[in-house]
Order: structure tokens, then sequence, then C-alpha cells
């Protein structure tokens, strides 16, 4: 079982690679009927950022982006991995192979520090009170 499943949610994906897709996402209740919505990173979304935040909002669809944008649009939250610190790391990443190490012989990493940003007053149109708890480690809160 998923962990979905085990909290007794179900995992619906939506496509839409077109403006008429995404309208149709949105306009047909058969189609959303969804508690929330987790907005992938693709060029589609991301060149229509405050669009998606504006959809979400007016059908009352609680929504998180990956891009900081979103939230600065209207949408409820955001949650990515840190640029900055993804950044260094590639940097060290460079100074390594610069000094002569193979790139095959070095190890994966990713970023362990996440940003995370929510839009209170989104939230509050939607009639979600968002924990403190989850607001004080918030990196940007949006009021």
């Amino acid at each position: 079982m998923s962990a979905f499943g085990t909290l007794g949610l179900r995992l619906r994906i939506l496509h839409a690679s077109t403006e008429n897709e995404l309208d149709a996402v949105f306009d047909n209740p058969n189609e959303l009927r969804a508690s929330g919505l987790v907005i992938g990173p693709d060029s589609f979304f991301t060149s229509r950022i405050e669009r998606l935040a504006t959809l979400t909002v007016r059908h009352a669809v609680p929504a998180l982006y990956e891009f900081r944008q979103f939230v600065a649009a209207g949408g409820l939250m955001s949650y990515r991995p840190s640029l900055f610190d993804s950044y260094r790391l590639v940097g060290i990443y460079a100074g390594k192979v610069l000094k002569g190490e193979k790139p095959a012989d070095l190890p994966i990493v990713q970023s362990t520090k996440f940003e995370l940003a929510i839009n209170l007053k989104t939230a509050k149109t939607l009639g979600i009170t968002i924990p403190q708890t989850l607001l004080t480690t918030a990196d940007e809160v949006i009021e």
C-alpha cells in the first residue's frame, strides 16, 4: 500500500500541456475533484505561475508549487530545495573536478536545505488555518 493509501488519500495525476487542457482541469468539477494540488515543476506551468495561482484560489483548491513566485502571485505554498545550497554544492563539485578528481568517482549529493513560503492571505481566503509551528519554520510568510 502506498503512503497515500495509508493516509486514506487517493492520488490522481492530472495532465495539462495546453491552455485548453489547463482550463478543462479547473472548469470540470469531475476532472478536478481534488482537496489539494501539488503542481509539478514543468516549463508549461512555470510560464503560467500567476494564472495557476489565480485558478487555484478561484476554485478553492489549496496548492503547493516548487517556486516561490507562485506564492507571491497568490498561490498557497511553495517548497523547494534551496537554490543557494544547490549552487554551493555545484561549486564544491566543480572545485573537485578542477583539482583532478574524476566526475564518475564523485558521490551523488543533493541539497538538504529546503525553503518554504506560505501566503497567509490565500490561506485565509481558502479557510485554511496554518499551524503556528509551520509558520515559524517557514522561510517566508506573505501576509
